[in-house]
This record gives C-alpha cells, sequence and structure tokens, in this order.
C-alpha cells in the first residue's frame, strides 16, 4: 500500500515547494538577475568593429572612461523597443555606450542602424557569440556599466526602460569611483 503511494506523496511534496517558491518570488523583478561579474573586471575579448571589420577592439581600449555595453541585435523585437532609451541616454552624454552586436549578420545590424540611428560611440560584433559566453550574455538585450579601470558595476537584462534608467543605471552611474 504505501509503495503506491510513495509516487503520490513526491508529486505533492514537489508541488507544494513550487508553490510555495512561486509565491515567495512573487512580484520580484526578474529583470534584476544578479551578476557573478558584477565588482569584478570585465572579461577580456578581441571582436570587429562593425563598420570596421579589419579593426579589433579589446578590453584594454575601452579603459580609461566609463560606459555602458548594451548588448543587442537586429533580430531582437526588444531591442527595438529599447532603442529609443539608448539613443536619449547617449545623446545626453552622461555616459559612453558601447554596442555589442550580438550574434547578427553585419549587413542586417548595418540596415537596422541606418532605419533606426546609431546612437553608439563604437559598435562591436560577436557574430558567432563566443565571447558572449565570458560575459555571461544569454541574450539580447542586456546591457552592463563598466568603471573607467574597466570593472562590471552593474548589469541589467532585458530592455532599458525610462524608469531603469533613472532609478537603476544613473544611481550606479553618480556611484563609480
Amino acid at each position: 500500500m504505501i509503495k503506491r503511494l510513495l509516487p503520490l506523496l513526491a508529486f505533492v511534496a514537489l508541488a507544494l515547494l513550487l508553490g510555495v517558491g512561486v509565491m515567495m518570488n512573487s512580484g520580484k523583478d526578474t529583470s534584476a538577475i544578479p551578476s557573478p561579474l558584477v565588482g569584478k573586471p570585465a572579461p577580456d575579448f578581441a571582436l570587429p568593429v562593425l563598420d570596421e571589420p579589419g579593426r579589433i577592439v579589446s578590453r584594454a581600449d575601452l579603459l580609461g572612461e566609463p560606459y555602458l555595453l548594451n548588448v543587442w541585435g537586429s533580430w531582437c523585437p526588444a531591442c527595438r523597443d529599447e532603442h529609443p532609451v539608448i539613443t536619449e541616454l547617449a545623446k545626453s552624454g552622461r555616459i559612453r555606450v558601447i554596442g555589442y552586436d550580438y550574434k547578427d549578420e553585419a549587413d542586417d545590424a548595418r540596415r537596422w542602424l541606418a532605419q533606426f540611428g546609431n546612437p553608439y560611440a563604437l559598435v562591436i560584433t560577436d557574430v558567432e557569440g563566443r565571447a558572449a559566453l565570458d560575459w555571461g550574455i544569454y541574450g539580447a538585450p542586456e546591457s552592463f556599466l563598466v568603471d573607467a579601470q574597466g570593472v562590471i558595476r552593474w548589469k541589467f537584462v532585458g530592455p532599458l526602460t525610462p524608469d531603469v534608467v533613472q532609478t537603476q543605471l544613473l544611481p550606479a552611474l553618480e556611484s563609480l569611483p
């Protein structure tokens, strides 16, 4: 008799655990996924520039002033929603915005930027997504605030909104050493 009830009891226990987990996490901001890279140096990379494929940019090339690394792709619908926010942020001059074109064909990326505008100080490309693994990138859009010494200070998963910029990004930027 007990052997027949074991699967049912196991199912009930798992359902209870799942239910408790869902209730405890309801209302939490799932875009605020903690990153093990926050507080650590940005990964080394060597990626080509979109409009100058012969020019390779590395982590060392970006040192000296803070920047926001914005991961995007022409294939990404949420990136289209985020683009006006990135454009306004770049126009404000508060932070240098570097585009990270993720798993995208160069011609598609160029057409997308021609259509929607190019707010980026520089666009690096990672067609195969290999360097993205070191950054912990698993989709687009994502954004990283990197300080002048090359340390990641903030990460956001999902499209930046004006509210996120005001309540999270700008305070993180103002707290940079």
